[in-house]
């Protein structure tokens, strides 16, 4: 803890001004930056001279870094020694950006905003209290979501690294955590996209007069279903025929005794399985170029469907009473921690940090965009769409506790059963239920593909920028990301899948996500230091994060994560689906997966510790101090305007003309 004191209490630089005549021609007017003589381990740059937009050495030279490396106070030239940080620096002022902001935005907001918000959140807010819920959901977002969503913003555009690589720019012996986010993006590409390929289906099965989950005359239904409109007339053997057509036409759960008995692959489910991994290749082939165009569609979508549900959920009879039992506040749920828990861990796999994504796609930004605004506009999105997604999900509830004549409650639940069988239900007793249908699941695949851009984007980024191999061969990782997710999903499209994504989703994330996110708030804010992250910040936006951000970073995040990591394992019940108990090993194979993305950050420290020359101390020293220095990508011509547009746009905003001393150096107006 006493990194956390030193960091905290870092005493900024200080500005001094030597104030100094403007120049005649200020426009023109050179800024030399002299060496940094600061006794530190450091890479220093040569000065330059800016002028007229265009970078020079202040000897006339071509524009090419001398890089020096000092320490204590012995000054050696490693100009031909670090060929691999020169190659670094050079792959990165070529790495891609994002076209406009707006395809940034849409990606980030895409990514968080995802199926979880429609199936998941309306669910734990009744559950929890309804409307008191709120309380500790928008408290959990501002003091741990929101945080995490910002750190991880500004350290892949401020680093412009995938999830792998960025760490030897931060610390070193934590690349692991790189190579757990991409185990963790893949283990859950493999089985969310089945449950895509479930829209899908649904979407080609709309398209009819009569929607097959509506009847009871279909092969698969049983002597006991009962249509959506004759459901006050059921008895207790009744079974509504949209569960059967779930359970026995879509997913033939009746061919499968278990887990380890699935079955054959469903042929049906698996053609829309290649379709989705089809669409997700011709998405993300071309990077930001190509996903940048994709999210136009896919992220708008949603909001426009959910809008049109929305309006025509409220016009339904009943639909009142769903949103009144979704909303109506209990405090006294307030008192009991499991609605805490749940609430932080809504927040945090809503928002979802620890995916790789946000390091991944803010790396292709410009280094002075605003991430910060970005943090809070995508948040406030995402948490008002989940608070919307509700409303449209319980006044359709609450419309089919009318038609059943029961109360809202009965009908109330959450997953795929909520929008496979109970809104599908609901669409079936509608006027126009093809058009309603239509609408319906298009806006979960569109949900479902944003997510998936953002996840498998972060581990194609993460092996582009790792592995020289695939630096140009983007259509290559791409395939091959993709084919790798579709082979584990094979599994979840057999007649058994259910209990194969059941497994996956109790194991592939949770637990690994929360660790995984408390080893970087460890690596960023104690040993690489909150006050030189804010410093980094500050670089870029031209503001240093205030004690809030940075206590938030270096105390109340490891420390909620960690309790959430320990409350993981203590709620942590034996697999059941359905009144199905797993076997043992298939709970031993549930946790060896979970294991297998949380070992890569212990696992990769001790092959570092080990392979390291020189004394523990040494070692430690060489584990810990980043191995490539990221600086500021220098100013493009045609963007220096006049000098004091040159000190903003290196983050230093100056009230005069003069000598700003600064931790970079000193630049001379």
């Amino acid at each position: 803890m006493g990194d956390i004191s030193l960091t905290l209490n870092e005493v900024r630089p200080d500005f001094s001004w030597d104030r100094k005549p403007l120049p005649e021609n200020s426009v023109d007017a050179p800024v030399v930056i002299p060496e940094h003589n600061e006794n530190s381990t450091s890479h220093i740059f040569q000065p330059k001279t800016i002028q007229n937009g265009t970078k020079v050495h202040a000897n006339g030279k071509p524009p090419e870094y001398e890089t020096k490396e000092t320490n204590g106070g012995q000054t050696t030239d490693t100009g031909k020694e670090k060929d691999k940080e020169e190659e670094d620096e050079e792959e990165n002022d070529r790495r891609q950006t994002w076209g406009k902001k707006i395809d940034f935005l849409l990606a980030i907001v895409g990514f968080a905003i995802d199926l979880g918000n429609v199936w998941r959140f309306p669910y734990i807010c009744y559950k929890n209290g309804g409307g008191a819920f709120l309380i500790p959901y928008l408290l959990m977002l501002v003091f741990l979501g929101l945080p995490l969503f910002y750190m991880e913003l500004a350290l892949g555009q401020f680093h412009r690294s995938g999830p792998i690589s960025i760490w030897r720019r931060i610390c070193p012996m934590f690349c692991g955590i790189g190579f757990g986010i991409c185990f963790v993006s893949t283990f859950v590409g493999a089985y969310y996209n089945t449950i895509i390929a479930y829209a899908l289906y649904y979407l080609v099965m709309s398209f009819r007069s009569t929607m097959l989950y509506a009847t009871c005359d279909n092969s698969w239904n049983s002597p006991d279903c009962v249509g959506p409109l004759d459901m006050a007339n059921r008895s207790n053997m009744s079974v509504s025929s949209a569960v059967e057509f779930f359970n026995y036409h879509v997913l033939e759960v009746h061919k499968s005794q278990g887990i380890d008995d699935l079955g054959g692959v469903k042929w049906q489910l698996l053609l829309c399985l290649i379709v989705v991994f089809l669409v997700v290749f011709l998405c993300c082939w071309k990077g930001t170029k190509s996903t940048g165009k994709a999210v136009w569609v896919t992220a708008t979508l949603p909001f426009l469907m959910l809008f049109v549900l929305l309006v025509r959920g409220l016009t339904l009879p009943g639909a009142s009473n769903g949103v009144i039992f979704y909303l109506k506040p209990d405090f006294s749920r307030l008192a009991h921690l499991e609605v805490w828990v749940d609430a932080a861990a809504q927040i945090f796999f809503s928002l979802g940090p620890g995916f790789g994504a946000l390091i991944a796609l803010s790396s292709y930004n410009k280094f002075h965009n605003n991430c910060f605004k970005d943090a809070i506009l995508t948040s406030i999105i995402n948490c008002t769409t989940s608070f919307v997604a509700g409303v449209v999900v319980f006044s359709v509830l609450g419309y089919m506790a009318h038609l059943q004549n029961t109360d809202v409650e009965s009908v109330a639940t959450h997953g795929p059963g909520l929008v496979f069988v109970v809104y599908a239900e609901a669409i079936a007793t509608l006027s126009g239920s093809a058009f309603w249908a239509v609408l319906f699941f298009l806006m979960l695949i569109a949900l479902g593909l944003d997510s998936t851009f953002g996840g498998l984007e972060a581990v194609m980024t993460a092996l582009a920028d790792e592995f020289n191999f695939f630096q140009k061969r983007r259509t290559l990782v791409t395939f091959t990301v993709c084919m790798y997710c579709f082979l584990i999903g094979l599994p979840a499209v057999t007649y058994g899948g259910t209990y194969f994504i059941y497994l996956m989703d109790t194991h592939a994330a949770p637990i690994s996500l929360i660790f995984i996110c408390l080893m970087e708030v460890v690596a960023v804010n104690w040993i690489y230091g909150v006050g030189r992250f804010a410093d980094d910040i500050e670089s870029m936006l031209g503001f240093r994060p205030n004690i809030f951000w940075r206590t938030c970073w270096s105390v109340i995040c490891p420390v909620g994560l960690f309790l959430l990591f320990v409350l993981s394992f203590v709620g942590y019940q034996p697999l059941s689906l359905d009144g199905y108990n797993y076997p043992g090993w298939a709970v031993a194979v549930g946790w060896l997966i979970t294991c297998v993305s949380v070992a890569c950050i212990p696992a990769h420290i001790v092959y570092m510790f080990f392979s390291t020359p020189g004394t523990i101390a040494q070692r430690w020293r060489l584990m810990t101090k980043p191995q490539v220095e990221t600086t500021a990508p220098p100013i493009s011509k045609g963007e220096v305007t006049s000098t004091r547009s040159v000190l903003r746009q290196n983050g230093l905003v100056a009230e005069e003309y003069g000598a700003v001393h600064n931790r970079n150096g000193v630049v001379n107006v």
